[in-house]
């Protein structure tokens, strides 16, 4: 089925959102709910007495909540958490590592997924089914996964099976997607990947197949292709709004690599002219970048990786040496404090934290915990049985081939 039409541009709205917390000092701190509800986003409500409590008082309680529920709860927190959030996490890292850890926690009762709705998905698909998964805040999405709506992607892998026929093209997706989109990967041959493990993934995809179909973020799949040495016009891109993509069938045809027009919002903020700076006012430099910055970044940056590689090779640098960061402000900053011997600091002069991770507020913490310790379960993320089924196929063969 080919698109014959142009459609209208839709942008999500948690794209459109993405700046709101963006400011020009680094002072981060949590305020209580009632005032942070004043940045002009979308927030669960919560009752009041949550909404005015002090982050002292929050934090007290989220203690004590902790202490009677002891072991029956897990705390998983992803790097972009703030730091009021991240010290309650039983364990910490990047979406690859906090999913490998989910897949092994076969005893606990209830997880808490200090991250964003795909994470929290993913671990649900990921669990047992006596185990309930809980997302603090359901408001906390992805622009970049909301940029890979199901009805698109049909659409799209329908005008490709039409051109190429069956078993040509393998689905990839990229953690930062829905459930249904894992599941569309699963139930077509295809796989998951992580920034960690995308190298290996296309690997594995193209000993299955003669193309790549890559969702939903395009600098990732791109910049993971070209330093595997395939060529730039080997890459076309598949805008959703237009009639195939915006490509020819000839172009279809050719292509090794198909990249959904998709992209991180925070990454996509990192410039060639902000490494440039940094490089004029510290000579000896090293500059590390998140693989979802664009091409151009990721080419004038020293080292390239996920978050995990990022921690990993700055704890691991020698004192004395100066460190700047392409990825999310709230782990940069962390990363800092953690390495005093070290000058640690953002490429981005502007403050942005991801708008959807800092809607985990410790509000929203306190509240879930205080519920479960009552007996009550908010916020409970489960997917659809078929839906399950085949993402679990597409993690599975991601978590075989690491």
């Amino acid at each position: 089925m080919v698109t014959n039409l142009d459609r209208k541009t839709t942008i999500p709205i948690t794209e459109i959102e993405q700046s709101a917390f963006c400011q020009t000092d680094d002072d981060l701190s949590s305020r209580t709910l009632q005032d942070e509800f004043e940045v002009g986003v979308r927030w669960q409500k919560l009752p009041i007495s949550y909404m005015r409590m002090s982050p002292e008082q929050t934090e007290a309680n989220i203690r004590v909540a902790r202490e009677k529920l002891a072991d029956r709860a897990l705390i998983l927190g992803h790097h972009y958490q703030r730091d009021e959030v991240i010290q309650f996490a039983d364990i910490r890292g990047d979406s690859f590592k906090l999913s490998q850890f989910a897949a092994e926690q076969n005893d606990v009762e209830f997880i808490i997924f200090c991250g964003v709705h795909f994470m929290a998905e993913t671990a649900d698909i990921l669990s047992t089914p006596s185990q309930r998964v809980i997302l603090p805040n359901l408001t906390a999405g992805c622009s970049m996964a909301d940029m890979a709506q199901t009805d698109d992607v049909l659409d799209c892998w329908d005008d490709l099976t039409d051109a190429l026929g069956e078993g040509c093209v393998i689905p990839v997706t990229y953690m930062n997607s829905t459930a249904e989109i894992k599941s569309l990967c699963g139930k077509n041959g295809g796989i998951v990947c992580t920034s960690s493990n995308a190298s290996a993934t296309f690997d594995w995809s193209y000993s299955k197949g003669e193309k790549v179909l890559f969702l939903p973020d395009q600098h990732l799949g791109r910049n993971t292709a070209a330093k595997m040495g395939m060529r730039l016009d080997e890459m076309i891109l598949w805008n959703p709004f237009k009639p195939l993509g915006g490509n020819t069938l000839e172009d279809i045809k050719n292509a090794k690599l198909i990249l959904w027009e998709g992209h991180c919002s925070v990454h996509t903020r990192f410039t060639v002219n902000q490494i440039n700076e940094a490089r004029v006012k510290y000579p000896d430099v090293n500059v590390v970048v998140h693989p979802e910055c664009t091409l151009e970044v990721v080419t004038a940056a020293d080292s390239v990786g996920s978050t995990e590689h990022i921690k990993n090779v700055i704890e691991q640098a020698a004192p004395g040496t100066t460190w700047a960061v392409g990825t999310e402000i709230s782990l940069v900053n962390r990363i800092a404090s953690e390495n005093p011997d070290k000058t640690v600091f953002c490429l981005d002069s502007v403050v942005c934290p991801c708008s959807t991770m800092y809607r985990i507020h410790p509000a929203y913490v306190s509240w879930v915990l205080d519920g479960l310790v009552e007996g009550v379960v908010v916020n409970q993320i489960k997917v659809d049985d078929d839906i399950r089924r085949y993402s679990k196929l597409a993690l599975e063969r991601m978590l075989s081939v690491v």
